[in-house]
């Protein structure tokens, strides 16, 4: 009788995984509608789920630096129907306090994209230069005000990087994800912004604001003509990444099926155009490496995060 259990549950498991997907995927994004995590989120499903050939529902949940959005997704039952968006926060969180997990404590599916930081300010702003913006706030430490994505986000440490490298002084102001930020700013309620060249586009096209330098290492190919900090002599080079993530214990035959199908949506001549418009660099890995990858900078920001929030 028991080998018969035995028999009938594998059977029964078996067509389970032959009917997979069978109804919608619920599809976890950490930040505020509007920035790029949410962007890149609902562009990929929108594509993988004709794919898969079931809804993929996509839901907002903010918070913590990302850490309230994928401590549910750490939380969901392995089935297959709840995935989500991780973030560079996903390596962050734990150092800030934020959280109990780190990235062996999700299925990594796949990294997506990295892109860096932009210091942006109004195009009314009387600084036409990164080097007049530093020049401002020495003379004035304390009283200008920077808007981030959340304490302790890759934004907000993108502010205090400038911060140690330039020598100065600024107010930091958090937002629920950095579009609120970039509202803020157009609003005149804040000086700046440190987001991505991604959040800060349509205002630029639209003549209402201005990028005056962006924390990486090379130009972004979505405004050229900006110099990055370290061509101005800022050690500053800030990157945020994104990728998909599952709760841990996925089965591996369900894991497979997603892989493929986001791999597929991922390689689409829609969703790479999608990328490359908004500046962000195309950066695939497996689940594997992009697991090997988010370990890394895991221990990098367990060292670095408590020197830059002086704990």
């Amino acid at each position: 009788m028991r080998r018969l259990l035995v028999v009938l549950s594998l059977v029964l498991a078996t067509l389970l995984l032959a009917a997979y997907p069978d109804k919608p995927i619920t599809f976890i994004i950490q930040a505020a509608p509007g920035g790029a995590s949410d962007m890149v989120s609902r562009t990929i499903t929108a594509i993988a789920q004709e794919i898969l050939k079931v809804p993929i529902n996509c839901t907002n949940i903010t918070g913590a630096a990302g850490a309230i959005a994928m401590k549910r997704l750490q939380t969901s039952k392995p089935d297959g129907y709840t995935m989500g968006y991780v973030p560079v926060e996903l390596s962050m969180v734990k150092a800030l306090g934020y959280a109990d997990f780190g990235p062996e404590d999700f299925d990594l599916l796949m990294r997506i994209m990295v892109i860096p930081a932009a210091l942006t300010v109004r195009v009314d702003s009387p600084w036409k230069t990164a080097q007049e913006f530093i020049e401002y706030v020495k003379t004035r430490p304390g009283t200008v005000t920077v808007g981030n994505s959340g304490p302790g986000s890759i934004w907000h440490i993108a502010a205090l990087s400038l911060e140690k490298a330039a020598g100065i002084k600024l107010v930091h102001v958090p937002f629920d994800g950095a579009a609120p930020a970039v509202a803020a700013l157009l609003g005149g309620h804040i000086t700046a912004v440190t987001v991505s060249p991604t959040e800060v586009k349509a205002g630029v096209e639209s003549g209402q604001l201005r990028i005056l330098a962006v924390m990486s290492d090379e130009r972004t190919p979505l405004f050229p003509d900006v110099p990055t900090m370290k061509e101005l002599g800022y050690d500053v080079s800030i990157a945020a990444w994104g990728g998909l993530a599952l709760p841990k214990g996925v089965d591996p035959e369900v894991y497979k099926i997603l892989a493929d199908a986001f791999k597929k949506a991922y390689d689409s001549e829609t969703f790479q155009k999608f990328l490359l418009d908004r500046g962000m660099t195309p950066a695939y890995l497996d689940g594997q490496k992009f697991k090997e990858f988010a370990v890394a900078q895991y221990n990098m920001f367990m060292e670095l995060i408590p020197k830059a929030l002086g704990k």
